[in-house]
């Protein structure tokens, strides 16, 4: 506990707070513009291969364990449960689903979650509620994820997919790792 712990705070309160937090209004501001000019080709698409809503919202765990709503374009069937897992070959997954997932399209509405501060680029990846409120039950040390803002991407998502709690313990060592090593040119690695 105490080697996660040491350097948290001068971390949390240094420039790399701040120019993090410039680097995500940016990009999402240009998240948002690529947003715009795909959303004549998406939205119809979405549509014409399944009935309901374009855009998918959910209820996250954010920065010490506030609920905030994360958006994106809807890649599966409505009707779908919250707090279970989706894998990768799910069949609640659409055709176009899969394309959206594929490319990432399925995140781009995820720019407002960025400009109102509730997500950065880069951070341990936002669960939903239920799945979070059983795992701090379940694995030590999971809610310390919780201590910065949650990412688009991050370390974690380039090395596990989680849709277990076996597989999750694992993504948490990567999201532990991020926490004490995070910086700058950390974020750059993630993202390219």
């Amino acid at each position: 506990e105490n080697w996660l712990l040491i350097n948290m705070e001068q971390k949390m309160n240094s420039i790399y707070t701040v120019m993090k937090r410039t680097t995500d209004i940016i990009s999402g501001i240009i998240i948002g513009i690529v947003f715009i000019v795909l959303c004549p080709i998406v939205i119809p698409l979405i549509k014409l291969t399944g009935s309901g809503t374009v855009f998918f919202t959910q209820k996250r765990i954010a920065t010490n364990g506030k609920e905030f709503v994360i958006y994106k374009y809807r890649t599966m069937s409505m009707g779908t449960k919250n707090d279970i897992w989706t894998s990768d070959d799910d069949p609640r997954i659409t055709r176009f689903g899969k394309f959206l997932r594929k490319t990432r399209i399925d995140e781009l509405p995820q720019f407002i979650n960025l400009l109102t501060g509730d997500m950065s680029l880069v951070g341990p990846r936002p669960e939903q509620v239920g799945i979070v409120n059983t795992l701090k039950t379940e694995i030590p040390f999971y809610d310390t994820r919780h201590a910065i803002r949650p990412g688009i991407t991050g370390w974690a998502q380039l090395h596990v997919y989680a849709s277990t709690t076996a597989q999750t313990k694992k993504k948490l060592q990567y999201d532990l790792y991020y926490l004490k090593h995070r910086s700058l040119l950390f974020d750059l690695e993630i993202m390219f």
